[in-house]
């Protein structure tokens, strides 16, 4: 069993890019916007629109990832998101690949949130079930805490 570590961090106006305007790439950009990061996306066009997010209309380009703090790929295409990774390495930049957990420096948790808390349920990626129910429970938790 693989564990993963919980790194919580401060993304209030810290630079994060998305690549890859789909349903998986603007539900993690939604997340990393309410949590106060400075959210990009680049891609040819937007499932539907995320407020406070910026949106570039262009296929993804070497340097999208200049000044980042963290970086995500999901897009459809295994080629632009092998080369999103790619760079995302050579800049030292943490990324978060929605269709290779392989190449994942970091992983989206589960977000549970109550009064003040937040806590994030991530599994081994082998019982998605397992994790969901475990975030149903820490929420009702989080709710009854008020």
């Amino acid at each position: 069993m693989e564990l993963r570590f919980p790194l919580f961090i401060d993304l209030r106006g810290k630079k994060a890019v998305v690549i890859g305007g789909g349903a998986i790439g603007l539900r993690r950009a939604e997340v990393l916007a309410r949590f106060g990061a400075a959210v990009t996306v680049v891609s040819p066009a937007l499932h539907h629109s995320v407020e406070g997010v910026v949106h570039i209309p262009r296929p993804y380009r070497p340097g999208d990832l200049e000044g980042a703090l963290l970086a995500v790929a999901a897009t459809d295409d295994r080629s632009v998101n092998q080369a999103v990774t790619e760079e995302a390495r050579s800049r030292g930049v943490p990324i978060s690949v929605a269709d290779r957990q392989e190449d994942c420096d970091f992983f989206f948790p589960a977000i549970c949130e109550g009064p003040g808390l937040v806590a994030g349920v991530a599994g081994d990626g082998r019982d998605h079930r397992k994790t969901a129910e475990a975030a149903r429970r820490i929420r009702q938790v989080l709710e009854e805490l008020v």
